[in-house]
């Protein structure tokens, strides 16, 4: 008998805060806690002088298209506030 494993994979726009320069960062990835860890080695240009970054929001994709396309229209809100809304809200659900 063969068994078949159905691996599912998932896609994340993720919104990371550094308390060192009171700042948001957004992106995408399909396997989040590398990523995390790879910005927080400072192996991310950008983020280097955020270290240490915090995972504050999460949102899951079935592709990495969507994922994408969500990291570009929260960062084109250019809104520290509405981003702060954004991570408030989903920690009420």
């Amino acid at each position: 008998m063969r068994l078949f494993y159905l691996i599912h994979i998932m896609f994340f726009t993720y919104i990371l805060y550094s308390e060192k320069t009171l700042r948001f960062y957004i992106g995408s990835t399909g396997n989040i806690d590398d990523r995390i860890k790879r910005h927080n080695q400072g192996r991310s240009t950008y983020t280097k002088t955020g270290i240490p970054w915090k995972l504050v929001y999460t949102e899951p994709f079935k592709t990495k298209a969507e994922a994408y396309q969500r990291e570009m229209e929260l960062k084109s809100w250019k809104s520290h506030e509405r981003i702060l809304k954004l991570i408030e809200n989903s920690n009420t659900k």
